[in-house]
């Protein structure tokens, strides 16, 4: 199906994926002109859909071609709330990103632009499949969820007592989608993971399907961002990044739930590498301070498109 916003024309795709569909979205200019290499977007999670990065169609604006998908297990690609614990793991999502390159075709060179749980399976992802990846942009991820883990017990123990306590309460009791955790939660959420009061209408519209089906999300990481029980706890890229062959942009939020303990390794281990801070942001710089983040990721990637000036 086709349909035209007022800039740009966009495609939707439902890609045949083992059993499963995954859907995606590929947006281009208006006028037609792609004459830079595709982005691919990788959205949060896992399990988080595509809607919170809608905005970073803007890179079209580059005369280059943007594509956001959802995962499969949320958004509007394939459902599987029975599949067992084992059945969601990283090499699943390695596939299907595979899977959508190949259907789409992207032969001449593509980026990748990985937001937090994004971010952890784009190095992955190179790490097996280097050819025709032109650059990666990690955003607000960790290079190990124990490093991840570490950093957000330091941002817990900086909340209220009374939100501590009621957080460690629930989470003991496993009463974690109780009222009180969910608002004690959500007091997090404010300082680490978006700081715009309401939160922009993409991002509601984000964690609305989350909760729909937080299947993935509850298997892989847990009941909330900084309680890392489920089949991620103990994942880690940090021994392999040396191997990382493309060029790399880290970035990251002043108050980012991902803490600098977290991504440091990133900017420490990978040998080509730029990384940068968003003063002011917390996890999603792109809805916080939109223009610097537009900016920044713009001239990394016009530098690594394979362009002759």
């Amino acid at each position: 199906m086709d349909t035209t916003t007022t800039r740009y024309s966009v495609t939707q795709h439902l890609i045949p994926f083992r059993d499963q569909t995954t859907w995606a979205r590929v947006t281009t200019p208006r006028s037609g002109m792609c004459e830079r290499p595709p982005l691919i977007i990788l959205h949060g999670g896992p399990g988080i859909p595509h809607d919170y990065c809608l905005p970073m169609v803007s890179f079209c604006d580059d005369q280059r071609a943007v594509i956001h998908y959802d995962q499969i297990g949320c958004g509007r690609s394939s459902h599987l709330p029975d599949a067992p614990a084992d059945f969601w793991s990283v090499d699943l999502f390695i596939a299907e990103l595979k899977n959508l390159v190949d259907h789409l075709g992207f032969t001449r060179g593509y980026h990748l632009l990985g937001q937090s749980w994004g971010g952890m399976l784009g190095p992955e992802y190179v790490l097996r499949h280097p050819e025709g990846v032109c650059s990666m942009i990690i955003a607000d991820s960790p290079a190990s969820m124990p490093l991840w883990t570490q950093g957000t017990k330091q941002l817990l123990s900086q909340l209220p007592p009374a939100v501590q306590a009621t957080i460690r309460e629930h989470e003991v009791a496993g009463t974690t989608d109780s009222e009180a955790y969910q608002l004690a939660v959500a007091e997090f959420y404010r300082r680490h993971l978006c700081r715009l009061q309401p939160y922009p209408e993409v991002l509601q519209n984000s964690f609305a399907r989350l909760a729909d089906d937080p299947t993935v999300y509850h298997t892989m990481v847990g009941p909330s961002e900084f309680s890392a029980v489920g089949t991620l706890r103990n994942w880690s890229v940090v021994e392999r990044l040396p191997q990382i062959a493309v060029p790399c942009l880290v970035l990251a939020g002043e108050f980012d739930e991902a803490t600098p303990i977290s991504w440091e390794p990133f900017v420490r281990h990978i040998p080509s590498v730029e990384h940068h801070v968003f003063r002011g942001a917390s996890h999603t710089p792109h809805l916080e301070t939109p223009v610097e983040f537009f900016q920044v990721v713009s001239d990394f990637l016009k530098k690594h498109d394979g362009i002759k000036a």
